[in-house]
């Protein structure tokens, strides 16, 4: 059997000139692989996308949440392009007042915004900044003396979560259903109170009732206890104007600190520069929003508790506030002594909270 041979010419070029492309595509293929490969070694690694829970006990029209957590978290949110996303749960949805804080560090909240008053004990050292006889002229005042008081100190107690920014109201007065005018009408009343604000009511001669904010209202309104010790905001952002009558001004009983913090896995998870971003947003809203918001709030519940409300308010006298200081003294040498028990230097730490006062009561007076 013979094979016979195509001598055609066209098919001969045909078959050369399907070879010839063949091997300029298997050609150019190649050197796109290349090029691919080289482009995408050079590529920044993708950031990691995180979507954040933090808990708080305020309600959901609470300035805090409108104000303060909604807008800041949504300015984090741009600052990272989208990587980091926080979810606020207001009203003690996701945790207790009280668990918060150990809520975060444990992972079972994300983020969280609280007081470190609520659980007394826990931040022995923290405990300067609500220790009364520190003059404290507002919450820009306070605020700003805490959170870079915390930043000197750097106290162990708050190694297990990453703070985010501490807050203070600054001055708080006594709100109650009878008139307080001297030491004499305070003995006995069964008081709201939390952390030092507590001791410093016990040892005035009344009997102070722990308990958050959020349960404050209907204790009143039911007579569980006949009034309470805060930051006047409370009077319209918790609406116990509505159940109390009469204001008594005391800025030298009270001060409360408030945290957002961040789980430390958390925290450490996010890339290098989306945490620079954060810290930069935490900044600005410390000094635009953070730092005076109590402020803002006093000056507007005032006026509504006493318009609105028909909110009786009375000033000791001179000789009244020192009688009262005079008995509270002994809580600041009981917190020097404390903490020279632990190993660590009271005075030192009470005299930085003073200068810092001094400071800020000049510059923000």
């Amino acid at each position: 059997m013979k094979i016979r041979k195509n001598n055609n010419p066209h098919l001969k070029r045909s078959c050369k000139t399907l070879f010839l492309l063949t091997l300029t595509v298997l050609l150019v293929l190649s050197g796109c692989s290349n090029d691919t490969a080289s482009t995408e070694g050079s590529e920044d690694p993708v950031k990691p996308k995180h979507e954040l829970k933090l808990a708080h006990f305020f309600p959901g029209t609470h300035p805090a949440e409108t104000d303060l957590i909604q807008p800041w978290a949504k300015a984090i949110e741009e600052a990272t392009e989208g990587r980091v996303i926080i979810t606020s749960y207001d009203s003690q949805t996701l945790l207790q007042a009280d668990a918060i804080y150990d809520g975060v560090a444990d992972g079972i909240a994300d983020m969280g915004l609280s007081c470190f008053s609520y659980t007394r004990g826990r931040f022995p050292v923290l405990e300067v900044f609500e220790l009364p006889g520190i003059t404290y002229l507002n919450s820009k005042v306070a605020s700003r003396v805490a959170w870079e008081g915390i930043q000197k100190l750097n106290p162990e107690e708050v190694q297990d979560t990453k703070l985010m920014m501490v807050i203070a109201t600054g001055p708080g007065d006594l709100y109650t259903k009878e008139p307080i005018n001297n030491l004499e009408d305070i003995q006995g009343l069964e008081l709201r109170a939390t952390g030092l604000s507590a001791k410093s009511l016990e040892m005035l001669g009344a009997t102070p009732v722990a308990m958050p904010q959020s349960e404050a209202y209907e204790a009143l309104s039911k007579g569980v206890v006949q009034g309470n010790l805060g930051p006047i905001e409370v009077l319209k952002g918790w609406r116990q104007a509505e159940v109390t009558e009469n204001l008594t001004l005391t800025p030298f009983l009270y001060n409360t600190l408030f945290f957002i913090n961040i789980n430390l896995d958390k925290w450490n998870a996010i890339d290098p520069e989306d945490q620079e971003a954060i810290l930069s947003v935490n900044q600005q809203y410390f000094e635009q929003v953070g730092m005076g918001l109590w402020d803002m709030q006093n000056e507007d519940a005032l006026a509504w508790a006493k318009e609105e409300q028909g909110m009786q308010v009375m000033t000791l006298s001179q000789e009244e506030q020192d009688k009262w200081k005079e008995i509270l003294k002994p809580i600041l040498d009981d917190y020097v002594a404390n903490m020279n028990e632990s190993g660590i230097k009271g005075q030192e730490i009470l005299d930085t909270v003073n200068e810092l006062a001094d400071t800020y009561n000049a510059e923000y007076q």
